[in-house]
Parts: C-alpha cells; structure tokens; sequence
C-alpha cells in the first residue's frame, strides 16, 4: 500500500451543469477526499458556473476557458495544471461518472501508475469498455479494438482484482506524475476521440502497464451511444483521429496504410449509397490526418 501521496481530479465540462453537480456531489461523498478539484469548463453556456460557485468541494479550482477546448484540450489543460502544481496523482473524470465512496481509497492503495476504475451503469451492470486487446499490428483489423473488459467478463464479480488493459478512456484514469515526466501531456488536437487511446499507446511504449481495477467502480450516468452521425462533425473527428491513431502507431506499413483503404472504401460506399456528407467528412479525415502524423512531444509546458 502506497501512503502519503497526494491527488488531484481533473474533470472537463461543457454544458452539462446537472450531470457536473451530480458528480460533484459523489466527488464531495468519498470516504478519501482527493487533495484538488481541478474542473475545466470548456465555455459553457448553460448554468455550469452557477453549479461551480456553489460546490464545496476541498480544494476546488475552476479553469474556464475562453473558448470550447474539446474534451482533449481540456484534459491538456488540467492534467498540466495538476502536473504544475505539484500532486503525485492525477485522476481524469468526465462529467458523467459518479465514484463509488471507496473508490478513490482503492485506487491509491494500488502501487500501479497507471490505473482505470471500472464503470458500471446505473443498475450495477459491467460497462468497462477498456481495450483488453488493441491491434496495431493486423491490417486485417479494421476496429483496432478486439476485446474489452466488459465483454470478456460480463460482470464485475467475475473479473480478477486487477485486469490489464490496452487502452483507457478519461473516465477514470488515474496516472503519476512519473507517467507525464516519461511522455508529456495528452494531445490537445485530437480535439474529441482518442486523445484517451493516444495516451495509452505512449505509456505503454514508454514501458507502463495500465490496469482496471475491479474495486475502484464509477456510476456511469448516461448510456453509452457510439452511434454517432459520420456525416456531421463528430463524424469527420472519429474518422480523422482513428486515422491518426494508425499513421502514428500502426506497427507495420501494412496497418499504416489502413487509413488510405478506408478512405477509398467509405467513399465509394458513401457516394453510391447518397451519403455524400460522409464522403466529404473522410476524404477530408484522411487530408488532415497526414497533418498530424507526428507523435506528441513530451513537453510539460
């Protein structure tokens, strides 16, 4: 059991005021209270500074920012506050998870420096959708997720004490400060998606094993809804980022050259189905992608 350490919870928000007060409140319940409250609010426009001007949480910082970040450069901005400000531990939350009261208490009991806690839905169901098996290296797999902590258990009861995993989400991951020394902050341009799956592929390249842990539970709020439009602007960002995903990490020529295949792919698909939106948003994916082909740096500034 690790002692002593101090901890900071970086939580990103954008016009999600309820579901913030709502986490806020579980944040405040904990039976180990972390040491900061680092929220970013990513200019919103609905009553989310009201929310933060009454909550009593400890330690409480609110970061507003001028414009909407995104969810990548929020957690840029708040994991290199927490970094600078000196905490041992950085804990990353959206606004839609609740900690279970133990939650926090498990996890820094943990002497791992990357760990996920694992969420469940609100009726007690497994939803950990953490990658067991992330493959850059088959051009034959077209998702690069291949297993998940939920579907190889099914239920929590049923997962070892700690699982290891391939990728994370920043919904309850919690890293040291060594971590960031070694890689750098998560990558602002991502934007939204996969700024989370970036990160995991540098810290285990750099040598780090991620692993969930089955004690540390998060309630998560909402539904999970993958099924987003490819056609609009989230569309345009989940086909760039997992482009960029492949450029930057792929591990053959072969996977490095999956992005190109599915750009033709989609676009001819799309355009023959009426889906012209969606062949503009991966044609142009695709374009900016190259763009961003480098890999991060590992500055902290």
């Amino acid at each position: 059991m690790t002692t002593g350490e101090t901890v900071a919870v970086v939580v990103v928000t954008y016009n999600r005021a309820d579901l913030l007060e709502r986490m806020l409140v579980g944040l405040a319940a904990l039976e180990r209270l972390p040491d900061a409250v680092i929220v970013v609010d990513n200019a919103s426009t609905d009553h989310t500074p009201a929310v933060l001007a009454a909550a009593t949480n400890p330690g409480l910082q609110v970061i507003r920012s001028e414009d909407n970040l995104g969810g990548a450069g929020g957690f840029h901005l708040g994991v290199r506050t927490a970094y600078h400000a000196g905490f041992d531990r950085i804990w990353l939350m959206d606004d839609d998870v609740v900690p279970a009261p133990g939650c926090l208490t498990v996890l820094m009991a943990r002497p791992e420096d990357c760990l996920m806690a694992v969420r469940e839905d609100l009726t007690g169901r497994l939803v950990e959708k953490a990658a067991t098996r992330f493959d850059l290296r088959s051009p034959l797999a077209i998702r690069p997720k291949k297993g998940m902590v939920e579907t190889d258990f099914g239920s929590r009861d049923r997962m070892p004490e700690v699982v290891p995993v391939e990728n994370v989400a920043f919904e309850g991951f919690m890293l040291r400060r060594t971590v960031v020394d070694a890689i750098g902050l998560p990558d602002p341009s991502y934007f939204i998606f996969y700024d989370d799956v970036d990160y995991a592929v540098r810290a285990r390249r750099a040598g780090f094993g991620i692993w969930a842990v089955r004690d540390a539970v998060l309630v998560r709020q909402l539904s999970f809804d993958q099924q987003h439009d490819l056609s609009g602007w989230k569309g345009y960002y989940m086909y760039r980022n997992l482009f960029v995903v492949h450029l930057r990490y792929g591990e053959n020529v072969l996977v490095r050259l999956k992005p190109w295949l599915i750009t033709a792919a989609v676009a001819v698909v799309s355009t023959v189905r009426g889906r012209r939106g969606e062949a503009s948003n991966v044609i142009r994916a695709m374009r900016d992608a190259r763009g961003m082909r480098a890999a991060p740096s590992r500055s902290v500034d």
